[in-house]
């Protein structure tokens, strides 16, 4: 049982680090090739769709030894492969950090592009759709649950091959999965992703009281053209599926 199991460390340590550690004797290496293969193919292609954008900035040399040293160093929590994005975004983020050669917003765009999976596969469900209301500023507009807001020093739903900021610009958005089950993202600013937390956080408060508490956080000083702004961002908001229904 022993040997077995010095085997089997064996095995699974080459199937890591083969470069690192030699692959043991008793196997014969074309079937080990088979095995590396499997491994390395698999995990390398799911984060590559999972991270498209990450993979087109980088070059091949950059992107296969940036997957290597995940499977060599990271040990997952999860038998699930679906969660390997997990894993491999946390990785990036607690275990690896940015390099100097990185791309100075690589850790925000895998991030959003994590996003971007974990909305499409949430078994989150939308609740059923309501009419509008005649007078908006009385009612509860709630937030469907497959709506995220974020904050970001650079522009990551921008970012391409061919543009890679090299200054921080601040960017807010607001990524959600509509009733057609399509990932989307909107451009927003401070007051809309303050007024979704709101809604979020207090639902048994109207629409026209959080107006006039963001009112008053941000001195506006013409309350009647916030108030008209607001019930424009809720219609748009409703239209997106970002606002699930309205009580």
């Amino acid at each position: 049982m022993k040997h077995f199991q010095e085997i089997q460390l064996a095995f699974t340590k080459h199937l890591r680090a083969p470069h690192e550690y030699p692959a043991p004797l008793e196997i014969e290496e074309r079937r080990m090739g088979i095995y590396r293969d499997l491994i390395y193919n698999n995990i390398e292609n799911f984060i590559a769709t999972v991270f498209p954008v990450i993979r087109s900035l980088l070059s091949d040399q950059q992107w296969h030894a940036l997957i290597r040293d995940f499977i060599s160093r990271h040990r997952c929590q999860t038998p699930y492969f679906l969660e390997i994005s997990d894993e491999f975004l946390h990785y990036l983020m607690q275990e690896r950090g940015v390099l100097e050669e990185d791309p100075v917003f690589l850790l925000e765009l895998a991030h959003y592009e994590w996003i971007e999976l974990a909305l499409d596969v949430s078994e989150a469900d939308i609740p059923p759709a309501s009419s509008y209301p005649r007078e908006p500023l009385k009612s509860m507009p709630r937030v469907s649950p497959l709506v995220v807001c974020l904050s970001y020093q650079y522009p990551v739903h921008k970012i391409s091959a061919s543009y890679q900021p090299a200054t921080p610009e601040q960017t807010q958005l607001v990524v959600y999965r509509n009733r057609v089950d399509k990932v989307c993202f909107m451009a927003a600013n401070s007051m809309t992703l303050r007024l979704l937390h709101l809604l979020q956080a207090n639902t048994h408060v109207c629409l026209v009281d959080h107006i006039h508490l963001i009112a008053a956080e941000m001195q506006h000083s013409h309350l009647d053209v916030l108030i008209s702004e607001a019930e424009a961002l809720i219609h748009e908001l409703f239209v997106l599926d970002i606002i699930s229904h309205i009580d």
